[in-house]
């Protein structure tokens, strides 16, 4: 009776003991076999933090090899996929890049505010009549050319020949993209413009809102790659400007003209395979 009871002891630890290393492999070693033997493949990872509204290129990324099973299935896999769109939030080093962590847009004027560093400035002009400020129809991302009335002239300075429009907003505060209609369908029309701009800019923008009346007359609205050729034609205009003679005469300056030219140039393929979307 005693080795009957000792034998089926026996059998139970060894049962035991098997269950646990039938255990052990299921949920320890199995996976880890499975880990090993997985494929792995290319994600787009950050290889550095961003704000929210920071406009993501080559510098910012890196393609790191992980195992599927580490990532979503949306997770982007090659450069090409996020470079030139926005980061949806503040993001950190190492993050993988996904829809969800990304947008095609950054128009909100928190976005651009977030972005800001330091070259760039954000400062609000007053909106002097129902037409300067294009009748309430200006948006977020819009490119602007401002026309200063002064003296009995008319002008589009070369250093505002291109400006882009961060938001419009009413006299109670609120942004073009906070906008409700009111009762009757209308909106709540605008006050002030809050625009992008360097420092040089900032200066001028404030002179002539003292001394005159600012018209904004739209230029472009569309994609963002085409609008940031205007831009970085007009911030071409002050490297010229910076790299020449401090005692150069006004008819050495660059103009609108070539301003516009190059711009043009560049938007109908003669310098660049980008065209604008009809």
């Amino acid at each position: 009776m005693e080795v009957y009871i000792t034998d089926m002891k026996n059998r139970t630890i060894i049962g035991i003991v098997c269950i646990v290393l039938a255990l052990a492999v299921t949920f320890g070693i199995a996976p880890l076999v499975n880990k090993f033997t997985e494929a792995k493949t290319n994600v787009i990872i950050l290889k550095q933090d961003v704000s929210q509204g920071h406009m993501i290129t080559e510098n910012d990324i890196e393609t790191k090899k992980m195992y599927k099973s580490d990532i979503p299935a949306d997770a982007y896999k090659t450069i090409k996929d996020v470079v030139g769109k926005f980061a949806a939030g503040d993001l950190k080093k190492g993050y993988w890049l996904s829809p969800t962590a990304v947008t095609l847009n950054a128009d909100s004027a928190d976005d651009i505010f977030k972005s800001l560093d330091g070259t760039k400035q954000a400062i609000s002009i007053t909106i002097s009549s129902f037409a300067g400020g294009l009748s309430g129809k200006l948006k977020n991302g819009d490119i602007i050319s401002l026309v200063i009335y002064d003296k009995d002239e008319a002008v589009i300075p070369g250093a505002l020949t291109y400006v882009r429009v961060i938001t419009t907003t009413t006299a109670e505060g609120f942004d073009k993209d906070e906008l409700q209609p009111n009762d009757d369908g209308t909106y709540e029309l605008p006050t002030t413009l809050t625009l992008l701009v360097n420092p040089t800019q900032a200066k001028l923008l404030v002179e002539y809102e003292n001394s005159g009346t600012i018209h904004a007359d739209l230029v472009y609205r569309g994609k963002s790659a085409t609008a940031q050729i205007f831009l970085d034609v007009q911030d071409k205009y002050f490297e010229i400007l910076k790299n020449m003679d401090p005692d150069a005469t006004n008819d050495e300056l660059p103009s609108i003209t070539d301003i516009i030219k190059d711009a043009n140039d560049i938007i109908w393929g003669k310098d660049s395979e980008v065209h604008t979307d009809g």
